[in-house]
């Protein structure tokens, strides 16, 4: 027999879900059937399954001993790098700038050294994630980058926070600037571009198109010119993303004529040579809290905004220019 004791970060969901994360090792058929014959309680009485499970609860599981074995804890995390980058920090939420060239989950290449790792490490060195002692729980980010482009990246750390901001996310409640440099200069210093968007799941290339037609779908992306410079052909680009396509900026942009400087996709490889640039100068470089609805225990960051530190490119480019 085994007992779980709910903690705040295992609070709030479903019973089976946090069993699967809890016990990972316990197939799900055998789980629902453990509930139906009461052999798992809550509190010393049947549990229902979609039951959520609140602070204090109690869940006592008499099952078979070999079901508590748990996945085995790598501890990749203590891999991987130091450096951080933070922007903000509390109790609730890391906002860390990614560089270029760190992905930010694991990819084929096996690596430890991830944005989430180079977290998990940091917060097991404060104290504030022991993994020997959450449940169901692990500080998990709330967005993603492209491994080539840097930007600000939101961490939630605790598991309220984590349902809060991707309600907020997926609502949209959450306003993203980027900048970036483009290969020849818009014609206006501001605007609203329009076009539809497809993805070849194979090539992962992203095709824009000047009609709607059966399997594409409505781009929108406002623009402002920050700073131009003309004998160079070169604009500092400030783009705000009214829908979210994959690489809606780089395509988009490309397609009105005015690739991103560095873009071995979708821009000129011969200009990007001429500059000495394998990686797209892009950057989600500010974040406002823009919520509309009530964030509960996050509501405190309601209209506050943060911004990046220097934005490399636009240093390099365009010394002096105060895009902040």
């Amino acid at each position: 027999m085994k007992e779980f004791t709910i903690g705040k970060n295992d609070a709030g969901q479903r019973a089976d879900k946090f069993l699967k994360k809890a016990c990972p090792a316990l197939p799900d058929s055998a789980m629902y059937k453990y509930i139906r014959k009461k052999s798992i309680k809550l509190n010393g009485k049947r549990l229902d399954i979609a039951q959520k499970l609140a602070e204090g609860d109690v869940l006592s599981l008499y099952i078979n001993d070999e079901f508590f074995v748990r996945e085995s804890d790598s501890r990749s995390f203590m891999s991987a790098g130091d450096k951080l980058d933070i922007v903000y920090e509390d109790e609730n939420i890391l906002l860390l700038q990614k560089p270029v060239g760190l992905v930010v989950h694991g990819d084929e290449s096996g690596s430890p050294d991830t944005l989430i790792n180079r977290v998990l490490k940091y917060l097991a060195a404060k104290g504030e994630y022991q993994p020997d002692k959450e449940l169901s729980f692990t500080p998990s980010l709330c967005n993603r980058i492209d491994r080539n482009t840097e930007g600000i990246v939101i961490c939630a750390k605790t598991a309220e926070a984590l349902r809060v901001m991707d309600q907020k996310i997926r609502d949209r409640e959450l306003k993203k600037l980027y900048l970036c440099v483009t290969v020849g200069i818009p014609p206006k210093r501001s605007g609203r571009l329009t076009a539809f968007h497809s993805r070849n799941e194979k090539t992962k290339i992203v095709t824009v198109w000047d009609k709607k037609n059966s399997f594409n779908k409505t781009m929108i992306t406002d623009y402002r010119v920050i700073a131009d410079d003309r004998s160079r052909g070169l604009a500092l680009v400030e783009a705000d993303l009214i829908t979210g396509r994959t690489h809606q900026i780089r395509a988009h942009f490309a397609h009105e004529g005015f690739p991103l400087l560095g873009d071995g996709k979708y821009g000129s490889n011969r200009i990007n040579r001429e500059y000495g640039l394998k990686t797209q100068a892009l950057c989600s470089y500010r974040l406002t809290f823009a919520f509309t609805t009530d964030a509960g225990s996050l509501e405190y960051l309601n209209g506050r905004s943060f911004t990046v530190g220097k934005v490399w490119f636009a240093e390099k480019f365009f010394p002096g220019t105060a895009y902040d």
